[in-house]
């Protein structure tokens, strides 16, 4: 018997959280005490970054979101 799985893929918005938010690089930087250029690496990605929580709760707290706006689940076709 073979398992197969889908294949998933966890989009990151964060450029779209922050966009609706008004949201420079250089002040979420400030605020989640990150450098700005960690913010800006994190925000050009599609796909989750390797973050910890941490990091995940600063830039929720930040943002006034959850990390369900931040991430959405798309299985690949």
């Amino acid at each position: 018997m073979t398992l197969v799985m889908e294949s998933c893929m966890l989009r990151w918005k964060l450029r779209e959280v922050m966009a609706r938010q008004n949201m420079t690089n250089r002040k979420l930087a400030e605020v989640v005490g990150i450098h700005e250029t960690n913010i800006s690496n994190m925000k050009r990605r599609d796909t989750m970054p390797r973050i910890d929580g941490e990091t995940l709760e600063a830039l929720c707290k930040a943002l006034g979101c959850t990390p369900f706006d931040l991430l959405e689940y798309e299985p690949e076709q």
